[in-house]
């Protein structure tokens, strides 16, 4: 399985941005789609945005229009970047890999899990 890292958490103050980065290993990371979740304190896991292999990307609304998603295959590293950041983007923020769709829903649990980073918006 491709072994993944994120980095580029910290803490901005609202309406700032942020740049979380998700290094793969592995040759293969090119066929993945990469997913980026969260989970605040006392919430569920969030699907946050994916991005296939041919450079399709999706959205959750809570985040749209706000954050997007990128990749560089050539690099094995995804990107999220992530504009008018709120308090309510308060989480760590876990890339995923290798997971894979059942009726059009991406599933992560066959997939690979970055250790996570913290991402932390207050004044």
């Amino acid at each position: 399985q491709v072994q993944l890292a994120e980095s580029g958490g910290g803490l901005v103050q609202p309406g700032g941005s942020l740049r979380l980065s998700c290094a793969a290993s592995g040759t293969i990371f090119r066929l993945y789609t990469i997913a980026w979740y969260r989970q605040a304190p006392g919430k569920q896991r969030e699907l946050v945005a994916t991005i296939t292999d041919g450079g399709t990307t999706n959205y959750a609304d809570s985040v749209k229009g706000r954050f997007t998603s990128s990749r560089d295959n050539a690099k094995t590293t995804a990107y999220l970047q992530m504009n008018s950041l709120k308090p309510e983007d308060t989480a760590v923020y876990y890339c995923n890999a290798g997971g894979r769709y059942y009726s059009g829903a991406y599933s992560p649990d066959s997939g690979s899990w970055g250790q996570g980073t913290q991402v932390t918006v207050s004044s």
